[in-house]
């Protein structure tokens, strides 16, 4: 891996995995909304690194910039699509539940079939998708988030699939986290709270071994297979 796209790269995980990879001498090419924080991010990190304004729930024009992304950087090995949205929502504000879906359903669709894209024509690459442990479950109090991240866990199966149907050497990977240090963990009581920095690197591990899914923290496998097989009975009462 030389080159490397990671989109919504200017905080939490996808800064520090920027950071990560940079350390490891990846050319970095960084994505997001907020350029000027992209931009103090690039003079931070050690390795060559690009920068582009995306914004994914511009469907279309986050897909032309993507584009243009890769061609400026002649090609890249591996694409992360980080970029994320959620909101503690019990009461189901729609604004809250749309802005959601925009981001983690279409914008992740937008940003993945550029990936693909790309990767089916140069014959080779790496997809890496950011879901959640919350994909497992409906969360009643973040309904359009774990709906959401259940969709990226699966449209990322899907591609998986197909990419082995073809028989392409394109690996692609989902990625659960559970809590991390971020403006995404919301809510009270929470436990396990990563730092990003711990979260980055074993993402990056999971990234060098090729895995087609991985818990982060590993520690959270745990809760996932107690999520997988708990009674609806019991989940309810949570």
């Amino acid at each position: 891996m030389k080159k490397a796209i990671i989109i919504g790269a200017s905080s939490g995980i996808g800064k520090a995995l920027a950071e990560v990879f940079s350390r490891n001498n990846i050319v970095v090419g960084l994505a997001s909304r907020r350029i000027g924080l992209l931009n103090q991010l690039k003079k931070d990190l050690p390795s060559e690194s690009y920068v582009k304004a995306i914004d994914i729930t511009n469907t279309g024009h986050a897909m032309e910039q993507l584009c243009e992304l890769i061609k400026e950087m002649n090609g890249v090995d591996l694409i992360v699509i980080n970029a994320g949205c959620g909101y503690i929502n019990p009461d189901l504000d729609f604004a809250k539940e749309i802005a959601t879906i925009e981001v983690n359903v279409s914008g992740f669709t937008a940003m993945l079939n550029v990936a693909l894209r790309h990767m089916c024509s140069q014959g080779f690459g790496h997809i890496v998708g950011i879901s959640s442990l919350s994909a497992l479950r409906g969360g009643y109090d973040a309904p359009a988030y774990s709906a959401s991240k259940a969709y990226v866990s699966n449209y990322l199966e899907a591609v998986r699939i197909r990419v082995k149907k073809e028989k392409l050497p394109i690996t692609v990977t989902d990625i659960k986290p559970g809590f991390v240090d971020t403006a995404m963990a919301q809510g009270e009581g929470l436990f396990w709270v990563a730092a990003p920095e711990k979260a980055a690197n074993q993402i990056y591990r999971a990234i060098l071994k090729k895995r087609k899914h991985t818990y982060i923290t590993k520690r959270w496998r745990l809760i996932a297979w107690v999520l997988k097989i708990m009674p609806e009975w019991i989940y309810q009462k949570l």
